[in-house]
């Protein structure tokens, strides 16, 4: 008959075995027929799919597993969806790169369309050589690439064991998903909340699109300061009586013939006389005012700045509140507009103007500068400066400001009610660690403008409006077409809009559907809405809504946490959840964070199988939230001979136990042996003192997890394991086996003594203990033992609770443990020092024991003496045994030295077995 129980035992390919029996038995499968108040619902992150997951992945990703199954195990129902961020930059360039194509949207498409290169990430194609495709086959190509890569992520999610639930998964970009994204963009439009203006914005050159405020980063970047002269106009020269020409200092004086005024601080005496007057801007002889503004630096260059439309964030907030003219020169691809602005008439202004039309940014620079040398405007030498520059957070390129038709939400960036309650919102949400919530509102009170949710782009949730055109078939575009809710999700750019049929498309009096499409932000902060069912499931909408926990990074905050708030809020009234558990990052050697545009990101399969998934969980849990945490596989390690000492030493509690050799029968045999053994009376000192320990523990990495501190609740488990495994089945080792060899197989239902019972107990119900308490963070090694000898799966026992381990302690001291451990390590050492087996019997030894730990050495001095195969031992007082006189020791002085001998366990008198 072949055991239950393998002669040895390994960690090695539990993965595969426990989550196919895990999938077959439905272990994670939700039961919607529970109640609100029986379902912990978790909204969890939707990783985006553009190539492979990180180790950071699996770092937060375990955070959010670890209460998972806590909450499993606490009884109540888990709904714990898995979703897929897959529309987006970050997927379109992926397939771009993969593919060798580019969209143009142009085209038309194409069936059966095959691209001209698959596989690897294409970076050896030029995006010059990149074959244009149509935006449909385009899209086709997108989908087809991230379902691959999706179920790469899940076969990953599974080998790493997160307890969800995969038959509830859904894509950001499928259909249901789509819908409701645009349901809740359809009621934002009808309350006034979602609006499209004309506006400037901040624009990305390379994937030609507009950006939001939460998706910018700084970047320290080279340039340089060029002082450059503005003439002075009649007006001021008047005033002056001076021709002297006015200096200002510029890093962009490409974009001089884009500017509308000068600028300086109300308060500086240099400029308050000019303030109203006009200079002349160099080399275009545009007439511009000099204007004051609190946000001019006076200790900035020269004191007094150009204002252009638009160089960065500070030109839109002086052209928005001084009303001033709009001079565009920058068009959607990073180049100078062909056509000069209106204001720019002399011959010599546009022939300069000719000079920079059609160039880069980077061109036109180093052209304006030649000609401003050329024409003597330019004092002195560029001065090199670094100085931060705002980049989309996955560009290459500096972000531009460009004037477009864009779509926004209200977010309280131009509200200071709705700003208000939105803090408000942060207030009454969770923020584990309590710290993140400053973050929040942080954001939130620094927001200069409302949510730019429009794209340039073409794999995503499309706005789902059209617009009618005149009868000269321009677009009404204060009149938008929308759709019914039943009618969702729609494509205005292949549907046609309600009461048009196709053929009128593009013609005066027809319509045009939106091209844009929805930041991927806009979709996934609906992401509860989309999970829990809120369109088309009121039934487990109700269940599951408000949800219990947002898990997320901390680098998110500003974002999907903070989007999905607004969103709530706006559309039901609450927050979309009770508690928000933030994550730290992984940090490289170097104490940089990992991330995938920094190339130190280390990918996670290759650990997972060096080590085993426990070992990498392990890493992963001894990190708090919110807490940055090293990479570091020497923790996986220790992760691992954790989890094989679990194996380990729980083969030796069955063996020693009886219920090995019952679980060999059946395992119902195993299951009733355990019952018949942990019934016994515990009535030993030792025994006792163990579990009142572990009833510590349980309280207090319940109590540690109930706060969502994963690392505490490990930290107490997995030391006062180790006290179990190195001291407790040390010392009652012989006491159990009641006579039997080491190894014997032994009957559970057989007689034994009291003793034996009390020992066979103890082990099966800290055993019984520990395998739960382990669980959430070693799911594969907890899941093999308790198949050897319980029913059904561990993570869908009952976690521990501390009264009944009390009560089997009946108030027994637990420092017991740790009194007898000093008390055989001093034994122990004995042997060592002699170099001798530890097999080595002592005759006879005094064990000098400090006073405070008298009474608990003797209650377990016969496991003692046994576990150190002693015939005869004397318990001594340490301090009594110590002479007076030795270094002074007394009322007087009190030596040190004599004092720390009498607070440690010592041995005298040791007469060893001798040699054979």
């Amino acid at each position: 008959m072949t055991s239950r129980i393998p002669d040895k035992a390994t960690v090695d390919g539990l993965e595969d075995r426990w989550n196919d029996a895990w999938a077959a038995d439905g272990v994670y499968r939700f039961d919607r027929t529970k109640t609100r108040d029986e379902i912990y619902s978790i909204d969890t992150p939707p990783p985006t799919v553009s190539g492979s997951l990180h180790v950071g992945h699996v770092f937060s990703y375990t955070h959010t597993d670890v209460i998972a199954r806590y909450k499993r195990m606490r009884g109540l129902e888990v709904f714990y969806p898995m979703g897929w961020d897959d529309n987006g930059l970050p997927t379109e360039r992926r397939v771009q790169n993969y593919y060798g194509v580019r969209c143009d949207p142009t085209l038309a498409h194409v069936d059966d369309f095959e691209p001209p290169h698959v596989g690897g990430e294409g970076k050896s194609i030029k995006a010059a050589d990149q074959v244009p495709v149509s935006r449909r086959n385009f899209v086709e190509l997108c989908e087809r690439l991230t379902a691959e890569d999706e179920k790469q992520f899940e076969a990953l999610w599974r080998h790493l064991g997160l307890s969800v639930d995969w038959s509830r998964t859904y894509q950001t970009i499928a259909p249901n998903a789509q819908a409701v994204a645009q349901q809740a963009f359809l009621r934002s439009l009808a309350r006034g909340e979602a609006y499209q203006s004309e506006a400037p914005t901040l624009w990305d050159v390379t994937f030609r699109t507009a950006v939001a405020q939460a998706e910018l980063e700084d970047r320290e970047r080279p340039g340089a300061y060029h002082r450059v002269a503005f003439e002075p106009a009649a007006d001021l020269e008047e005033a002056t009586g001076s021709y002297e020409s006015i200096y200002i200092e510029t890093t962009r004086p490409e974009l001089i013939p884009a500017c509308v005024a000068l600028v300086a601080h109300p308060d500086d005496e240099r400029y308050k006389p000019l303030f109203g007057k006009h200079v002349r801007t160099p080399l275009f002889g545009v007439e511009v005012p000099i204007v004051p503004h609190r946000l001019a630096s006076p200790d900035k260059g020269s004191g007094i700045a150009m204002i252009c439309t638009f160089g960065d964030v500070t030109d839109v907030i002086w052209w928005r509140e001084l009303s001033l003219p709009t001079r565009p020169i920058l068009g959607w691809d990073g180049r100078i507009l062909a056509d000069a602005p209106e204001a720019i008439k002399s011959p010599e202004g546009l022939a300069a103007y000719a000079e920079l039309a059609g160039k880069t940014v980077f061109s036109a620079q180093e052209r304006i500068v030649e000609m401003l040398r050329e024409a003597g405007v330019m004092e002195g030498e560029p001065k090199t400066i670094t100085h931060p520059v705002k980049f989309f957070e996955k560009g290459d390129r500096p972000l531009e400001i460009v004037t477009s038709r864009q779509w926004y939400i209200a977010n309280g960036g131009k509200d200071a009610a709705l700003r208000a309650e939105l803090v408000a919102r942060g207030k009454e949400l969770d923020f584990v660690p309590k710290h993140m919530r400053k973050r929040y509102e942080n954001w939130v009170n620094g927001l200069t403008g409302d949510w730019l949710i429009s794209r340039q782009r073409f794999f995503g949730v499309p706005i789902p409006v059209w617009y009618r055109l005149d009868s000269d078939g321009n677009p009404k575009w204060d009149e938008p077409i929308v759709p019914s809710e039943g009618a969702l999700p729609v494509d205005p750019s292949a549907d046609a809009a309600p009461d048009f049929a196709e053929d009128q498309r593009g013609v005066p009096g027809g319509f045009i559907g939106e091209k844009d499409i929805m930041d991927t932000w806009a979709t996934s902060s609906m992401s509860p809405q989309i999970v829990c069912g809120w369109r088309d499931d009121p039934d487990l909408f109700s269940k599951t809504f408000p949800m219990d926990l947002r898990p997320q990074g901390q680098d998110i905050i500003r974002t999907w946490l903070f989007s999905s708030v607004v969103r709530s809020h706006l559309e039901h009234g609450v927050l979309p959840w009770k508690h928000a558990a933030v994550s730290g990052w992984i940090l490289d050697p170097d104490r940089k964070k990992m991330s995938k545009s920094k190339g130190n990101v280390v990918t996670p399969m290759a650990l997972l199988e060096t080590h085993g998934s426990d070992a990498v969980r392990y890493w992963a849990a001894k990190a708090r939230l919110g807490t940055d945490a090293a990479f570091d596989e020497g923790q996986m390690k220790i992760g691992r001979r954790l989890a094989m000492k679990v194996l380990n030493v729980s083969k030796f509690v069955l063996g020693a136990t009886g219920i090995a050799t019952a679980a060999d029968t059946s395992l119902a045999a195993g299951v009733a042996a355990a019952a018949h053994v942990r019934s016994a009376t515990i009535t030993e000192p030792l025994d006792r003192g163990m579990l009142a320990g572990l009833a510590q523990i349980v309280e207090t990495a319940t109590a540690a997890l109930e706060a969502y501190d994963h690392t505490r609740a490990l930290e107490v488990t997995e030391s006062y394991f180790w006290t179990f495994c190195d001291d407790y089945v040390e010392l009652v080792k012989t006491r159990a086996y009641d006579g039997a060899a080491p190894g014997e197989a032994i009957d559970s239902n057989a007689p034994c003594s009291p003793a034996a019972a009390s020992a066979r107990a103890a082990l099966t119900i800290a055993l019984d203990t520990f395998l739960p308490l382990f669980a959430p963070v070693l799911p594969f090694s907890t899941e093999e033992v308790w198949s050897w000898y319980a029913e059904g799966s561990i993570h869908r026992a009952r976690w521990p609770v501390a009264q009944p381990l009390h009560a089997a302690a009946a108030g027994a001291d637990p420092g017991i443990i740790a009194a007898a451990g000093a008390a055989l390590g001093a034994l122990r050492k004995i042997k060592s020092d002699a170099k001798v087996s530890q097999r080595t019997a002592i005759l006879s030894v005094d064990l000098l024991v400090p006073e405070n730990q008298m009474e608990l050495v003797n209650a377990s001095k016969a496991d003692v003496m046994a576990a150190g195969r002693v015939k005869s031992m004397q318990v001594v007082d340490a301090v009594t045994a110590i002479d007076p006189s030795v270094d002074g020791l007394g009322p007087e002085d009190g030596s040190s030295s004599a004092l720390l001998d009498a607070n440690v366990v010592r041995t005298e008198n040791v007469v060893l077995e001798p040699a054979p």
